[in-house]
């Protein structure tokens, strides 16, 4: 599995920039008018994890693979949005399928570039935007309740779905996200949520997109925008897309330099990856053979078997056994073999659950 992420926000907040920076590619045009990107950018990026490069290293191999996230960049929306309003309502179903949002929100002033306001609000900013999308989502909670109407009258298994897509409606109705619907872990939602993707339910990482005097210190802008992700239990992270950008074709060594001269430790990617990995959960574990060493990302709490799966379905079908050991250990022995020798291989069945930073060679016949 891999992750996606949709980046959304008003137009002219740094969106096209963030993803430009974030994907280290010139791939999203980037200027000075709203709607600028009128076509959704996709970029899929690696993951960075220096565990998989070191276990390369150790292995002897000279191909790794490393997990990756696609990220999705859209047209800045605006209000009236989900009523065709700019062009973000034709765009709104390319963020159906993403695993989580990234909502970029302007906390810096230029003069030399126009803002929809007199003047950055990050409140307003976000509330517009996350308004949108309650709408978006009501638009199309709407159309399936017609739909459940006439099937409740032969069918009443249905008529349960419809009662609770008719909360969902009144609750959508007054602006408010998914995310922080009260019954959101009950049968009944997690039916039509897997149904309908809804966009208010998905995760939520707010990029406070600075200038680069507002790296070292919150401005106040940043500080507006951490207390509207407190209030609402959202991740955030801060950056500044446009210094990233100018680092994309720079070393890893002349990128850690620079940044630490802006004063931070993570590039934005990273603590956009970061954060996403906790978010939703997810970790990686490892595999190596003669030709590659990969990383793959799963679900915290997932089994051998399921993680197997992702490799390929006939590893999950034949499962036999997991040999495992950590990387640490790993790291620390050097070796397949001396690992083994040490007797710190463990052989796991089908009930283990796979840890991050598992290094796995799968036994399986089918």
């Amino acid at each position: 599995m891999s992750l996606s992420i949709g980046i959304v926000g008003l137009p002219n907040v740094g969106k096209s920039t963030t993803f430009n920076a974030l994907t280290k590619e010139q791939n999203a045009e980037v200027a000075n008018y709203p709607f600028c990107t009128i076509q959704p950018n996709k970029a899929i990026v690696a993951v960075p994890d220096p565990r998989v490069d070191k276990l390369a290293a150790m292995v002897g191999v000279d191909e790794v693979i490393h997990a990756t996230i696609e990220f999705v960049d859209l047209a800045g929306l605006v209000r009236g949005a989900s009523h065709g309003e700019g062009l973000g309502n034709q765009f709104l179903g390319n963020i159906r399928d993403v695993d989580a949002i990234l909502h970029v929100v302007r906390c810096f002033e230029d003069p030399n570039v126009v803002h929809i306001s007199e003047r950055p609000a990050p409140a307003d900013d976000i509330a517009i935007i996350n308004t949108e999308l309650a709408l978006a989502d009501l638009a199309q909670l709407e159309r399936k309740i017609e739909r459940l109407e006439g099937q409740a009258k032969a069918d009443t298994k249905v008529r349960s779905l419809l009662a609770e897509a008719h909360h969902l409606a009144d609750y959508l109705g007054t602006g408010a996200p998914l995310w922080a619907y009260p019954d959101r872990d009950g049968e009944l939602f997690r039916a039509l949520n897997a149904e309908m993707s809804f966009l208010t339910a998905k995760p939520v990482i707010y990029a406070a997109n600075v200038d680069e005097d507002g790296l070292a210190e919150d401005n106040a802008f940043v500080a507006e925008a951490r207390e509207v992700a407190r209030e609402g239990g959202a991740e955030i992270v801060k950056l500044c897309a446009k210094l990233e950008e100018d680092m994309a074709g720079l070393s890893d060594e002349e990128r850690e330099e620079y940044l630490a001269l802006s004063g931070v430790e993570e590039s934005g990617l990273e603590q956009v990856i970061r954060r996403s990995y906790a978010l939703l959960d997810l970790i990686s574990f490892f595999t190596f053979n003669d030709e590659q060493t990969r990383a793959w990302t799963i679900r915290r709490g997932w089994a051998a078997p399921q993680a197997a799966g992702v490799i390929h379905t006939d590893f999950e079908r034949g499962f036999i056994r997991a040999e495992v050991v950590h990387f640490d250990i790993f790291e620390e022995y050097g070796s397949w073999s001396a690992v083994k020798a040490a007797g710190l291989l463990r052989v796991e069945g089908r009930d283990y659950v796979v840890a991050d930073g598992d290094v796995i060679l799968f036994r399986f016949n089918v």
